[in-house]
């Protein structure tokens, strides 16, 4: 076994309810702490001396100076597998074209799409696993990545085995999600109630063969698929087997009702979630994950996180990292603003970032420093694990440790 410490501070995040608002009376701090490891796993977290004393014959990796120490980040959206980049949409956008007239003039989705395409396999897999270490060097050790920039058969299986080989190659955790249903492709004839059959019939079989993900997502907004085709969709997909997550009320309400139909893992964004329907999803079990990077990027109000915790939902928060809408992957930094603007307690953030996270990717065995769960976690040099929201990304992340083991 080995001990980690002592930390100024080790903030378990244990024992945090699932669901519902969080003070920040409610988050165990523990004082002159240490972790101890074993293989793996947490063994034991507490007063680092005592722990010491208790524990003859051990390994002992001395913690130099003050430190705090966190439960390792989860982030359960991201796009990080892409090719090319969408700068002159951002520029476009916030010279006041609409989203309409940028797909006219060759952005939006369907650039990335193109630009993913042409893209070889040996530079969509260096790009991803850039991003991949970035976002470890943040804290971050699991990381939820999508396809849906390849739209037919060959480049949407292209980008899923990318995904497994990036998973052979970085010690973070990859889950990977199948977003076929991103929307309908320029260059396929057809409706968009055809273009999801194809994907039932041509493309999600493949998947499952490969075993390449098990979970599937889907776009439904007016510039994507409409209501009723998606529900149909899911309800076929989860047939087949898999898990499902939805983008959800981006700009229009309505789909994450659907998502809470159809028993979907999480809705991701939300931004355009009304009243009734927060109600409607804060007695369910489906994450709402709140995407504070996407309204940054495009300018738009953020998810109503507050509304959400108050009427007990479980609420996720996720950088969603894309090329087009959510550039800047940097889930601190982004979740610190979205609690400023949405007056989040720093229990409510953080647990978002963590044991909330996981759940909406069903890993229950990470998320909170305790015995028996994965000995992910991250350290900062200060005494003050407050400075971490408070300095919005800018205290960089001191060690980060997957399995026990430090990689960063």
């Amino acid at each position: 076994m080995k001990l980690i410490g002592p930390f100024k501070q080790v903030v378990t995040l244990a024992n945090l309810p699932l669901r519902g608002k969080l003070s920040d009376e409610q988050i165990e701090i523990i004082v002159d702490g240490g972790i101890l490891i074993n293989k793996d796993k947490i063994h034991t977290i507490g007063n680092f001396e005592t722990l010491k004393s208790e524990n003859q014959n051990i390994e002992i990796e001395t913690i130099e100076g003050e430190q705090i120490v966190l439960p390792a980040f989860v982030d359960s959206h991201t796009h990080i597998c892409f090719g090319g980049n969408r700068a002159n949409d951002f520029a476009m956008r916030n010279a006041g074209k609409t989203y309409l007239e940028i797909a006219e003039s060759g952005g939006g989705i369907w650039s990335s799409v193109q630009h993913t395409r042409n893209a070889s396999e040996e530079e969509l897999l260096k790009t991803l696993l850039e991003r991949i270490d970035f976002l470890i060097s943040l804290g971050i050790t699991t990381i939820e990545v999508k396809s849906g920039y390849g739209l037919d058969v060959e480049n949407e299986l292209k980008m899923l085995r990318i995904i497994k080989k990036a998973q052979d190659q970085t010690k973070a955790t990859l889950v990977p999600t199948c977003l076929s249903a991103h929307l309908k492709p320029r260059d396929f004839d057809g409706s968009n109630e055809e273009y999801l059959n194809y994907i039932l019939a041509e493309i999600l079989p493949k998947v499952k063969e490969e075993n390449l993900a098990k979970r599937v997502d889907i776009f439904i907004e007016k510039s994507a698929f409409q209501p009723e085709e998606s529900k149909a969709f899911l309800l076929k997909t989860k047939d087949l087997g898999f898990e499902i997550t939805v983008h959800a009320d981006q700009f229009t309400p309505g789909s994450s009702r659907i998502a809470v139909e159809v028993g979907a893992k999480s809705a991701d964004h939300l931004e355009a979630t009304i009243d009734e329907d927060i109600e409607f999803l804060a007695k369910s079990n489906t994450v709402a994950t709140a995407l504070p990077g996407a309204s940054l990027g495009l300018g738009e109000k953020f998810t109503p996180a507050r509304k959400l915790l108050d009427a007990g939902a479980i609420v996720a928060i996720a950088s969603d990292w894309n090329p087009g809408s959510a550039p800047m992957g940097n889930l601190i930094t982004q979740a610190s603003i979205l609690a400023t603007f949405e007056k989040l307690t720093t229990a409510e953030v953080l647990a978002g970032m963590t044991l909330r996270s996981a759940f909406a990717l069903g890993l229950e065995d990470r998320g909170s420093l305790k015995q028996g769960l994965k000995a992910d976690f991250v350290t900062y040099k200060t005494n003050n694990f407050q400075n971490v929201l408070y300095n919005q990304g800018r205290l960089n992340a001191e060690d980060v440790y997957i399995d026990g083991i430090k990689v960063k």
